[in-house]
């Protein structure tokens, strides 16, 4: 069995850690890291494992334990791993932006199967991709691998309440954000950093304009972006070279069908759809921010780090009503 620790057990990658670890046939919990919750049962704050587990969260961590996942914030598991040291053979998934992008991404692979399948398997440290950042890259790859963005990208995507956090603010009230919709960080948000770097590595001298607008949507979790672009090429050529790109990578899906957030909501896919207009090629692109988007890529990670069938305890089946 793995033996695994949560690093910053009380938010919601570490919830959605826990329930789906606790359903991994190859793994045990065997901390919950949390200061502000030491003593405390575990359940009481992820409380759909109530009656699923009688761990407590800790302030001590054990340095031996074969997988350490850091669901800290955003700029804290640097700062934490130079003040806590593991095993020479623990290793790591970072769920955080620390190590995401280079030149600080040091010996961490950035963690996008689909795209680094074969360096996760090698690797003993791994930065999971955002959730923005999975679902557009998902979207783009396969034309950046055979060349073929030639025109500026207009991204659209709306994400559930969870992608802001546990914490409370002032665009995470039920009272905001019910009945309403809002954009943030137009133009300028940091995933943009994740998708460039892939797109620069794929398609070498890219320099087309990626336009993101990111989207607060009234509903708890998922993503549903769309882009836009121009191209020559005909759908029935586009779809497949998605197809042939994703043939290998048991969760994504590649249509020609309308799709819905409810298809992928609860589960580690990631659907896409292809539709033509002209010179104009529309990709939809969704996944639920928190298992493909965080806790479930992650998962996913382990698997091939540790040797086994990448899809072990992620076999998740979506509600459609």
């Amino acid at each position: 069995m793995i033996k695994t620790g949560i690093i910053g057990g009380s938010g919601y990658t570490a919830g959605e850690l826990l329930r789906l670890l606790q359903n991994h046939p190859k793994t045990t919990v065997d901390f919950v890291y949390s200061t502000t919750n030491a003593g405390k049962p575990v359940a009481k704050v992820h409380q759909d494992l109530l009656g699923d587990t009688d761990l407590l969260f800790t302030d001590t961590i054990n340095p031996e334990v074969n997988l350490v996942f850091l669901c800290l914030g955003h700029g804290q598991s640097k700062a934490f791993l130079e003040k806590h040291h593991f095993a020479s053979h623990t290793r790591i998934i970072d769920l955080g932006n620390d190590f995401r992008l280079h030149p600080d991404a040091g010996s961490f692979v950035y963690g996008l199967p689909e795209l680094n399948r074969k360096k996760i398997k090698m690797t003993q440290f791994v930065a999971n991709p955002g959730c923005f950042a999975t679902a557009i890259q998902l979207a783009l790859v396969p034309l950046a691998q055979h060349q073929e963005l030639q025109n500026s990208i207009h991204i659209n995507a709306t994400t559930g309440s969870t992608g802001a956090g546990v914490q409370p603010s002032g665009t995470t009230h039920h009272s905001w954000r019910t009945n309403n919709m809002s954009h943030y960080k137009a133009f300028e948000h940091q995933h943009l950093d994740e998708i460039q770097q892939s797109l620069d590595k794929l398609q070498p001298g890219f320099n087309q304009e990626l336009l993101f607008i990111p989207n607060r949507g009234d509903f708890s979790r998922g993503i549903f972006a769309t882009l836009y672009t121009q191209t020559e090429k005909s759908l029935d050529a586009i779809v497949a070279l998605y197809k042939t790109f994703y043939q290998n990578d048991p969760f994504v899906v590649v249509t020609t069908d309308t799709i819905h957030l409810k298809q992928v909501v609860q589960t580690n896919k990631c659907i896409i759809s292809l539709e033509k207009k002209g010179k104009y090629l529309l990709i939809t692109s969704i996944i639920d921010n928190l298992i493909k988007g965080a806790s479930g890529q992650a998962i996913q990670n382990m698997n091939l780090m540790f040797g086994l069938d990448e899809k072990t305890g992620l076999q998740l089946k979506s509600g459609s009503f």
